[in-house]
């Protein structure tokens, strides 16, 4: 964890996926601080998607353990997140109601949850569109409804799988400083998946590099840079470059 002075939220031990004979993720450790945000980066094919999938439970390890806050993780039990690539926005429910649904699963009590939503929409300026449906805003404005909805629940982990793919230059840069915003106030865990290494080095403190099938831990870069960031700032560009050549050099 890079001499992290803050406890370990989430620990990852001998992590191992298999389809069939088919090794995907091969005996891998870690750990992520409380409050961190983790990006992860590697070749496309290498199992990113497999990855997040195990750490959310979605599906189940071949081998290993992940633990959260000292236990085994739970999805009854730890409130995990997960930002999918594509908007998973409710059609028949307003945008208040959407980044609420996470709160009414997890039995938030009325009160909390509108002080909660309130906040959350507040911060990702969702206000004034609230009582429209998804089909009445834009697909940036649907993922900014799902990331609202993911930090709302307050999640011991929270889960992001190229969330901002899909969208242009300028949407994206917006987007991500306005994640930033979320994560700073509201000190989530966050493991941020893309095949993006400027976007990897703007948003995280760490990033793990992974190496092609079958998948390992290939490096660990520390992004020590201050907020806000520069993407020409020299000490951007050189970890950029480095986490380039990590990935170009298997």
């Amino acid at each position: 964890m890079s001499n992290d002075s803050r406890p370990t939220k989430i620990k990852v031990q001998n992590l191992t996926r298999r389809f069939g004979s088919l090794l995907v993720l091969d005996n891998i450790n870690f750990d992520v601080a409380e409050g961190e945000f983790l990006s992860i980066v590697g070749p496309t094919g290498c199992g990113k998607t497999t990855f997040l999938n195990c750490l959310s439970k979605l599906i189940p390890t071949s081998e290993g353990n992940i633990y959260i806050d000292g236990e085994e993780a739970d999805p009854e039990k730890h409130n995990i997140s997960f930002v999918f690539q594509e908007p998973t926005c409710l059609p028949w429910r307003t945008v208040r109601d959407n980044v609420a649904f996470g709160m009414e699963i997890k039995g938030f009590p009325p009160e909390k949850k509108q002080e909660r939503l309130k906040h959350i929409l507040d911060m990702v300026g969702l206000t004034d569109t609230a009582a429209l449906y998804p089909n009445q805003v834009s697909a940036s404005m649907e993922q900014r409804i799902a990331v609202a909805r993911a930090f709302a629940v307050d999640p011991d982990l929270l889960l992001m799988d190229e969330p901002y793919g899909q969208l242009d230059v300028k949407l994206r840069y917006y987007l991500e400083d306005e994640l930033i915003r979320l994560w700073q106030t509201l000190k989530s865990t966050v493991v941020f998946v893309t095949h993006n290494i400027e976007e990897a080095v703007y948003v995280a403190e760490r990033i793990l590099v992974l190496s092609n099938k079958p998948t390992k831990i290939k490096a660990e870069v520390l992004v020590d840079l201050p907020r806000p960031r520069s993407l020409i700032d020299p000490k951007f560009v050189e970890i950029r470059k480095k986490v380039t050549e990590l990935i170009r050099w298997w």
